[in-house]
């Protein structure tokens, strides 16, 4: 069998390799100009989404409100609340910048296409996945500046919270307005160029993991931490997508999900995002030194969940075919 590299997942390598290589233009003060480079990727990222979001779809999905609940509970309560544990057990142990990414990621919304294409691939509600998907990066531009907010306040370093809602309205909230309003005239044109639009996308985002990395590595952020430690966080970001998809499930069949309730649920309430987070890390936590590393425990849980999920996905749906043909 051929072993398929997943272009985005190298590239994530290679920008990181090349921020190592020549931090020069991507640091602050660089040639490339990242403090508005930057901003306007995220724009960019954001208008993209905006125009590709459909409501049609997300209306004919909105009405499992028992499904909605316990994803949205999951991602912006549970995980989080993880995620707060972990901050306390973990403080002194292991870099206090890994340890601000892991609540970081606790904190991100769900994905919105990974999630939806491996709901559907697995035989599951997709309505549901989609709306459930698209709400929670809504709801996200809200609630993860809020905890991050709140969270660095228990420690003394609060984040202003006026200035990251501002430049999360600015460069977020705006970008993905105006991509909504412009569908009606770009939609069809996105739909039909869909591949060469997620290479401008993902090419955004590489180029703020670009620029991420290239302060840390000009400021020496990492010449304190071993593999050992990077190795560590692999393995919490691991347990943490194991005991939350592990939970949903439990409850799913509790409450009595119907099957395809109960894989959009699991799927949608355990992912993290990689493609909004990036871009809000950037802006949340502009100027930090150690923004490498804070980002690095969800660049990590990517590839993590899409490797799980998409085994759980082909399991369930030869699952479904099984019982498609027995009935």
């Amino acid at each position: 069998m051929k072993l398929k590299i997943d272009w985005f997942l190298a590239g994530l390598g290679a920008a990181i390799a090349l921020a190592w290589l020549v931090p020069g233009p991507g640091a602050q003060g660089g040639w490339l100009h990242p403090e508005i480079l930057t901003k306007l990727a995220v724009a960019l990222i954001f208008f993209l989404h905006g125009a590709r979001l459909s409501f049609a779809a997300l209306r004919a999905g909105a009405l499992n409100w028992r499904l909605h609940l316990l994803v949205q509970l999951a991602t912006f309560v549970f995980f989080p609340l993880l995620g707060v544990g972990l901050f306390v057990l973990l403080h002194g142990r292991i870099a206090d910048d890994l340890n601000l990414g892991l609540f970081f990621l606790c904190a991100l919304p769900s994905t919105i296409s990974s999630a939806i294409i491996l709901t559907g691939v697995a035989k599951g509600d997709v309505a549901g996945a989609v709306f459930n998907a698209t709400i929670s990066n809504l709801i996200g531009v809200i609630l993860t500046p809020l905890w991050i907010t709140g969270e660095m306040r228990t420690t003394g370093h609060a984040l202003p919270l006026g200035p990251v809602v501002l430049d999360l309205v600015r460069w977020l909230v705006v970008p993905l307005l105006v991509g909504q309003v412009m569908r009606r005239w770009l939609g069809g044109w996105l739909s039909r160029h869909r591949s060469q639009t997620t290479v401008v996308d993902r090419g955004a985002i590489l180029l703020i993991v670009y620029t991420a990395f290239c302060d840390s590595f000009r400021n020496g952020v990492w010449s304190n931490y071993s593999l050992g430690q990077l190795g560590f966080v692999l393995l919490i970001c691991l347990v943490l997508f194991a005991v939350v998809i592990s939970l949903l499930g439990v409850v799913t069949r509790a409450l009595g999900f119907a099957r395809g309730d109960r894989i959009a649920a699991m799927f949608c309430g355990s992912k993290k995002t990689l493609a909004a987070g990036v871009p809000m890390a950037k802006l949340i936590f502009e100027g930090h030194p150690g923004l490498g590393l804070i980002l690095l425990p969800v660049m990590l849980y990517h590839p993590l969940q899409l490797v799980i999920c998409g085994v759980l996905a082909q399991r369930w749906s030869r699952e479904a075919a099984d019982e498609a043909e027995q009935a």
